[in-house]
């Protein structure tokens, strides 16, 4: 079931949104060779904490940790360790913040120094692809129209579209109805309407589509270990469209 969120509720989910936010911008300055996801993740609880805010992964699910971060081929859900970032890495950070019982979610995918451009351009196009997607988050179109100009943008430019992992619809849970997949034909699945709030969020693999789960649960790598990109955002659909919520 689809849950329509008030003016008033909307406010509260950009509340979280707002702590997402900045702590993405302030992990991003974080971001070098030689620190270690572990560090980083005590960083984005710290800072969390002092905005009021309750870390949303911790816990959730018996997730030991504040943050995903997910290391080169890794797609998603990477666990945080003693592993120190090298030049040439790119690094996705997924932050999720509770504040007064409502979520926000958002995640972005970082350089590590230097990196070759073919990388840079599969940040590049999936960060575009996530505001195609949003582009498309009008009251009256198809929640498909978002999943088609997703893929439609990152298959053009040669890449692998996640198949298995998708957005969500958020508020007072982190995941609720409905999943936003990132592939689709247009014109499919319920009419977007003012109120909802989704947590849009393109994953891209430089090669092929598959992945897998690692024995650890959680981390989620390429089947053909090629390199992957993760960006998301929280959005509310509006009467004169969408609003981005986790956006500074």
């Amino acid at each position: 079931m689809i849950i329509l969120k008030s003016p008033q509720e909307v406010e509260k989910i950009s509340h979280a949104c707002h702590v997402v936010a900045m702590t993405l911008n302030y992990l991003k300055a974080r971001v070098n060779p030689g620190v270690t996801t572990q560090e980083l993740d005590r960083l984005a609880e710290e800072f969390m904490v002092k905005q009021g805010a309750r870390p949303a992964f911790k816990g959730y699910r018996d997730f030991p940790c504040t943050i995903c971060t997910s290391i080169n081929e890794e797609v998603v859900h990477g666990i945080p360790s003693k592993k120190r970032l090298k030049e040439g890495d790119i690094i996705g950070i997924d932050v999720g913040a509770v504040v007064d019982g409502y979520f926000g979610d958002a995640a972005i995918t970082l350089p590590v120094g230097r990196i070759a451009p073919d990388v840079q351009r599969l940040l590049e196009v999936t960060e575009q692809a996530l505001y195609e997607g949003i582009s498309q988050a009008y009251p009256g179109n198809r929640l498909s129209d978002i999943s088609h100009a997703i893929q439609t943008r990152a298959e053009a430019a040669g890449f692998g579209v996640v198949r298995d992992f998708v957005g969500h619809g958020i508020g007072k849970n982190l995941h609720e109805d409905p999943q936003v997949p990132n592939f689709g034909l247009p014109g499919q699945g319920p009419r977007l309407k003012e109120g909802m709030v989704l947590a849009i969020e393109p994953m891209i693999n430089m090669g092929g589509a598959p992945v897998k789960v690692l024995e650890d649960n959680w981390t989620v790598i390429t089947q053909d270990r090629s390199l992957s990109a993760h960006f998301e955002h929280t959005i509310a659909v509006t009467p004169q469209g969408p609003v981005i919520l986790t956006k500074l």
